[in-house]
């Protein structure tokens, strides 16, 4: 039988845990101290400190068996808390200093799944490029399901933080990242068609949703080059431009041949499941792409698509000048 966590104590699971999150590599001179006290100790040489924080909660965030029979690793959930922390640094124009989790578990969890979590949070870090970031530190508890609480920091290094609130009509509306795929993966995730009969590119998109790649240097790029807003795409393009258009007073339209262009990579889940990959491209979220609006001098803007404009007029998002059917998720309304 598998060893569960309710057979080790808690300094027994740390010592298994632990080592993994070091990983193989030194702490940047940015963490002066790593876990093992009450609290880690983070420089903040620049005098202001980013700070996020991201939830995953069993059966609302993720499943252990999913209807098409994949089932979600400890590495998959390990690598989507890092992932979604970093991401929002990444929207500010920030990098990425220090990751705290907190992990709350049932009894029969088996240990090997939670090693496997600490080897996503340590990969996800490494191959999505946050150099300067680490695991520094967390929590251990017990609870009737799995819930895990990442908090992220993050440096400006002197420069400003760009706000969702500083769009000007004209700017262009650009995207890093994809947008759709997540939400593709998710649906094939609950469909009846069995993981195991997927090809490799349904499979990709199954994996976008499970391990999501944020373009993590697309945000101090786009601060670099003068971008006006910036936000991270986790609720759905519709949904999240929203908020951009609302803090800034303007209103985004988003360019329907773009669109089409982003949708194109869903074109066979989309065909299998009998479902309109533009809808996944505008109300599917958990990419983590980057939404940004720059001033058209600054175009062509290097790892950026341009998907739209800012217009003057009301705070509302619209597509090639009409409202959209599809608006995104709604954590509670959903």
């Amino acid at each position: 039988m598998p060893l569960t966590v309710a057979q080790l104590s808690e300094s027994a699971l740390l010592e298994r845990i632990l080592p993994r999150l070091r990983g193989s590599f030194d702490y940047p001179p940015g963490i002066l101290l790593g876990p093992g006290d009450d609290a880690a100790l983070v420089a903040a040489p620049d005098g202001r400190v980013l700070v996020s924080i991201d939830t995953q909660v069993q059966d609302m965030d993720f499943r252990l068996q999913w209807a098409n029979g994949y089932r979600t690793t400890g590495f998959d959930v390990g690598w989507k808390a890092a992932a979604q922390n970093l991401s929002d640094i990444n929207a500010m124009g920030g990098r990425a200093t220090s990751l705290a989790v907190s992990l709350t578990l049932p009894g029969s969890t088996e240990v090997v799944w939670v090693e496997d979590l600490a080897e996503g949070l340590t990969s996800a870090i490494g191959e999505l490029g946050a150099e300067t970031c680490r695991v520094v530190g967390g929590d251990l508890g017990r609870g009737t399901e799995i819930s895990v609480t990442a908090a992220v920091t993050g440096s400006l290094d002197g420069h400003s933080a760009v706000l969702r609130s500083g769009a000007q009509p004209g700017d262009v509306v650009v995207l890093a990242g994809t947008a759709g795929c997540a939400a593709a993966g998710l649906a094939l995730l609950e469909s009846g068609h069995d993981y195991g009969s997927l090809d490799e590119e349904l499979r990709a998109l199954i994996a976008l949703q499970c391990r999501p790649r944020p373009p993590l240097h697309a945000g101090p790029i786009a601060a670099a080059r003068g971008a006006t807003a910036m936000l991270d795409v986790s609720d759905g393009l519709v949904r999240d431009a929203q908020r951009l258009a609302h803090a800034s007073s303007v209103r985004i339209d988003f360019n329907p041949a773009a669109l089409t262009l982003l949708a194109e990579p869903l074109g066979a889940a989309g065909s299998l499941l009998g479902a309109d990959p533009v809808g996944w491209v505008l109300s599917g979220g958990e990419d983590h792409g980057l939404l940004a609006t720059v001033n058209p001098n600054v175009m062509p803007l290097a790892g950026f698509t341009a998907v739209g404009s800012v217009e003057a007029g009301p705070a509302e998002v619209t597509v090639g000048s009409q409202s959209p059917a599809n608006v995104g998720w709604d954590h509670f309304a959903d």
